[in-house]
């Protein structure tokens, strides 16, 4: 009889507990199910998704409710996701950065931004260049932004006058060069941006890619410009849009660092170094 009472009582304790367990997975779930819908509505994929949360999990922390959930979730995309920085000037030497994309990112207006950027209350000295000869007024463009910063620009139409420009500028901290946009379709121009920019000097080329862009389509951006070395990703048009998944599913996707974000026509007010914390922001509508 003793050991029959202990029995039913290991019993009941086995059934409490149980039910305590799944109690504390119903409370999870829920705001687990809340959270996964905000991050589907911001457009992102299940394998991101599933990366975060499991970075989540792994931290160990015991959810107490949706808003630790969400703090959570920020951390992780903090955590996660891979900025490069604002550029770095080079101790002894010039650092020479490119913006390659397709037509219509902002890459002129960018290269604006990041040149008034440095030169305005700081002591870089920067050169622009452009090898954008085929757009109407492209070359006319930068060089009022030229005018307006007191900064010099070269212009360049073949591979051996880039040289020249470069080799022109050594003296200074940075140089910035703009390029023609490119159909992501057209793999025989992408081959001669590429043949252009296959200098003797190290150039940092970052990809300009819009904000507003559909993914399959920024993919499609990515791969066909990855003939070219490639080493940052730049977000325009943050201000167009209003769903931002991709910019992480890109980022986790071609392990490609973030470098900045612009938003409006403003310069050099409209751009910013890219960052983690910038990301959940536009994630959970906080930006």
């Amino acid at each position: 009889n003793t050991r029959a009472a202990g029995s039913g009582q290991d019993g009941s304790l086995s059934v409490d507990l149980a039910c305590a367990a799944t109690e504390r997975s119903k409370k999870e779930t829920v705001p687990l199910a809340g959270i996964s819908e905000i991050l589907h509505e911001a457009g992102l994929i299940e394998s991101t998704i599933r990366t975060l949360i499991e970075k989540v999990k792994d931290s160990g922390h015991h959810m107490t409710g949706e808003e630790d959930l969400r703090k959570r979730l920020r951390e992780s995309i903090e955590a996660v996701v891979k900025c490069s920085g604002p550029i770095r000037m080079k101790r002894n030497g010039t650092r020479i950065v490119a913006l390659v994309g397709p037509t219509g990112v902002g890459k002129t207006t960018t290269i604006a931004k990041l040149a008034a950027h440095y030169t305005v209350g700081r002591k870089v000295k920067i050169a622009l260049v452009t090898i954008d000869t085929f757009r109407v007024g492209a070359v006319e463009q930068l060089k009022t932004y030229s005018r307006i910063m007191g900064v010099p620009l070269e212009v360049a139409s073949t591979p051996k006058e880039l040289e020249k420009a470069l080799a022109a500028h050594t003296d200074k901290d940075l140089i910035l060069i703009d390029t023609v946009g490119r159909s992501p379709k057209d793999r025989e121009t992408i081959e001669s941006l590429r043949k252009m920019l296959d200098s003797s000097f190290s150039i940092e080329t970052h990809l300009c890619v819009a904000a507003t862009t559909r993914e399959r389509e920024l993919r499609g951006i990515v791969e066909s410009f990855g003939t070219l070395p490639i080493s940052r990703l730049l977000f325009t048009k943050l201000d167009e849009s209003s769903s931002f998944g991709s910019i992480i599913n890109l980022q986790l996707e071609k392990k490609l660092p973030l470098s900045y974000f612009t938003r409006g026509q403003r310069v050099p007010e409209d751009i910013e170094p890219a960052s983690g914390k910038k990301v959940a922001d536009l994630i959970f509508g906080e930006d």
